[in-house]
């Protein structure tokens, strides 16, 4: 392993092979958009910021396919030459026998084992590799909807003996090995997080005391918590209004959404949430705070604080002006 090839790196369809599949390996982009009103959901990445500064550091486009594995990752063999990047929480990664860094690209020769451990901190790892995963595109993303069965390869979380395709590229592979993220561009990763919230859509279905809980709060997160929804448990419940309760005309879910079905408890909706919902929803988590919620362990907390669509806005643009810096790290 190396961060530059002596030569240039000829195409082949060597791809990469699973050795073990590790805990939950799938192949993710940004979602599949424009398919809820069909009952069909977004899926994609649950760290959408990590699977872009990831797609940065090899030069591809933001929006590729990458690897997400989730708490303890796999041993994989690359099958060609290729550059690989890894973002997200640290799974300590391995490249022949060489330990290397997190948020840095690396050139790996053909061969080359690349093995992950038990996520130190964070829950979800990505690798991104040159030219993307390739897999077919399924309604427009490659992304794996693993409850419908579909996108991703073939439908599913990989398993032992797979073999992935990496994607055509173009050039000296050796020009994208050994990028690197500033330190101020690095998320931290704990097992405590305050989450900024939009309040809504149904916030008048909670009564005053229990609105004013919700901020209160520091809510715990269940082990029954996945791609789908991450399930809090708070000491006291949340209370519905009398007169209206939990229950509402199903209407579509956003990312982020947090419901609060009768027992009191709230989940936040994530990646693989359903389209439409029939709870009511008391807030919902901005764009740019989602990735916390998927990194944090089962047992991490979390506080809330509210914010207004504006704020919520301008900080979305903050960061889309770090991954337009971040993309100018050179060619494609």
């Amino acid at each position: 392993m190396t961060n530059h090839p002596t030569t240039k790196s000829k195409e082949n369809n060597g791809g990469i092979s699973v050795i073990k599949p590790g805990l939950l390996t799938t192949v993710q982009d940004l979602g599949r958009e424009g398919y809820q009103q069909f009952g069909l959901g977004t899926s994609g990445v649950m760290d959408s910021y990590a699977l872009q500064v990831a797609n940065v550091l090899v030069g591809n486009w933001r929006d590729e396919a990458a690897l997400e594995m989730t708490v303890s990752g796999p041993v994989l063999r690359a099958e060609e030459d290729m550059v690989v990047a890894f973002t997200g929480g640290n799974m300590k990664p391995v490249i022949a026998g060489e330990p290397v860094s997190m948020w840095k690209s690396y050139y790996v020769q053909a061969g080359d084992e690349i093995r992950f451990g038990h996520a130190g901190n964070g829950v979800r790892t990505y690798m991104s590799v040159r030219g993307g995963i390739d897999v077919p595109v399924v309604m427009g993303s490659k992304s794996t909807a693993v409850r419908a069965g579909i996108g991703g390869f073939e439908g599913r979380e990989l398993r032992k003996d797979d073999r992935l395709k990496v994607g055509k590229r173009t050039g000296d592979l050796g020009v994208h090995g050994g990028r690197q993220v500033k330190s101020e561009h690095i998320p931290e990763y704990s097992k405590s997080a305050r989450v900024r919230v939009i309040m809504g859509p149904q916030q008048e279905a909670f009564a005053d005391e229990s609105l004013e809980r919700f901020f209160r709060e520091e809510y715990r997160v269940s082990p029954q918590s996945d791609r789908m929804g991450c399930r809090l448990e708070g000491e006291v419940p949340l209370s519905h209004r009398e007169e209206t309760g939990a229950d509402i005309y199903s209407d579509a879910i956003a990312p982020g959404s947090i419901q609060v079905p009768g027992d009191g408890q709230p989940i936040i909706l994530l990646a693989d949430r359903q389209t439409t919902g029939g709870y009511a929803k008391i807030a919902t988590v901005i764009s740019v705070d989602l990735w916390k919620v998927a990194q944090l362990p089962p047992g991490g907390t979390i506080t809330f604080e509210t914010v207004d669509v504006g704020t919520a806005q301008k900080l979305w643009q903050e960061q889309e002006d770090i991954l337009i810096q971040l993309s100018s790290y050179g060619p494609r």
